[in-house]
């Protein structure tokens, strides 16, 4: 009898392509996958542990996925970061739980799951295992792909290479090949991911090789490839060139650069200053590039002055897309010493008023879109607004704005021209040429 198996996927995209090939590793087993945890056979969550509150939610997913093992449910298995850095003492305080699996065990689930392997705590210590088969959970039109594992950056509050290791490329030909694998089935935007894509190549061709990759993968039949999670040092004029000129890549680029502020900057150990990253986004703003950054506020030490300094980073630059969030200390890490502390209201405030500058900039560049037509790939509806949604180039799917509008028909995953009538906070709004 087949066996059924439900899946809770938590964190990051780069986690989400992790589940994906553990959900093929299970299909081609013959397990059937469902969405109902009441009358799943087996339970897998895989978590992140990235910062506490990913943590919190992962402990609070794994104890509310335990109740259903007083139903059908006979195994209750975790995997990803969050065991591959306290496996042990997740073992201890969680009894419920049948295994635990790191991050680069996922394709020992099945033999898991039959029984084969009886350890409650299964690493070997290699590195992970990149295979190309996959179920992709995303819509049809856009698939994420994971270019190189690990990360050698060390920022001083990230406990990333801790849990995923030194970074690790995988091979143009293997990354063009699952490409090509996601293009045939009907994937018409690529979503290149890393912890750090800028890196891509050092460690197996002695160069940095992200804009051979990007060559090669735009020779596939693809819409738009994009790029995220790239550091600001290596963000060269040659790659940011390719991103301007090549038509099949996406007018877009994500480069967290964290802070502005050069005392800080040097504490949370990041190769940019203050100058390179103005020059960056004078250089994609020039290009006609969007950007999207992420700004940490609250690190340790951060005086008023140097919030001001990032404050008007924001007021004057042109970052269309900007993801804020409160440092947050983790254990065995170098930032976890310094002190002062930032007290945690005076995050809560920092967070208050740089997002509010953002929403300000966001209001002001969306009444320049009024009265423009732009390309909008459509991805739902919106009922209560009875309009359809999609996003432009310029709009990463999932964590960037929207745009609303109207139209007699729309097919999921194709582009409309749609003239923007509208502007709403970050979002804009609009109807479809005729």
């Amino acid at each position: 009898m087949t066996k059924s198996v439900a899946v809770v996927s938590l964190g990051c995209d780069k986690n989400r392509i992790d589940t994906e090939h553990m959900l093929a590793y299970l299909a081609d087993s013959g397990y059937d996958i469902t969405y109902d945890f009441d009358d799943a056979d087996a339970i897998i969550v895989n978590t992140c542990a990235f910062i506490a509150s990913a943590r919190e939610e992962a402990i609070d997913t794994v104890l509310e996925m335990a109740e259903k093992k007083k139903q059908k449910c006979k195994r209750l298995i975790v995997t990803g970061c969050l065991p591959q850095k306290y496996s042990q003492s997740l073992s201890d305080e969680l009894p419920e739980v049948d295994a635990f699996l790191g991050v680069n065990d996922y394709d020992k689930i099945v033999s898991v799951l039959e029984g084969k392997i009886s350890e409650r705590i299964i690493s070997d210590g290699r590195d992970r295992v990149f295979d190309q088969n996959r179920i992709v959970t995303t819509p049809n039109h856009y698939a994420y792909l994971s270019v190189a594992d690990g990360c050698d950056n060390f920022c001083t509050f990230c406990t990333i290479p801790s849990i995923r290791g030194r970074y690790r490329s995988r091979s143009i030909e293997s990354i063009v090949s699952e490409a090509k694998q996601l293009t045939d089935d009907g994937v018409k935007e690529i979503i290149l991911v890393a912890q750090d894509v800028t890196r891509y190549g050092i460690d197996i061709y002695g160069r940095y090789a992200l804009v051979d990759l990007i060559k090669e993968l735009t020779k596939l039949d693809i819409l738009w490839l994009r790029l995220m999670y790239c550091y600001p040092e290596l963000v060269t004029d040659e790659l940011l060139n390719e991103i301007a000129f090549n038509d099949k890549v996406a007018k877009y680029i994500d480069i967290p650069m964290q802070h502005f502020d050069n005392g800080i900057l040097k504490l949370m150990n990041r190769r940019s200053d203050s100058a390179l990253l103005q020059s960056i986004v004078d250089k994609t703003s020039a290009l006609g590039i969007s950007l999207r950054t992420t700004f940490m506020v609250g690190f340790p030490t951060e005086t008023n002055e140097q919030f001001e300094n990032l404050c008007a980073f924001a007021k004057r630059s042109d970052i269309e897309h900007i993801g804020i969030f409160a440092y947050s200390t983790e254990e065995d890490t170098p930032s976890a010493k310094l002190k002062p502390r930032v007290p945690l209201a005076v995050k809560k405030q920092r967070i208050d008023i740089l997002g509010q500058i953002h929403l300000q900039k966001a209001r002001e560049r969306g009444k320049k879109y009024i009265g423009k037509v732009v390309d909008v790939v459509y991805e739902d509806i919106d009922y209560d607004r009875n309009m359809f949604v999609g996003r432009t180039q310029y709009n990463a799917p999932e964590i960037d704005s929207l745009v609303y509008f109207t139209a007699d028909f729309a097919d999921v995953g194709n582009v409309y021209k749609v003239r923007i009538t509208d502007a709403d906070d970050y979002d804009l709004i609009g109807e479809v040429i005729k």
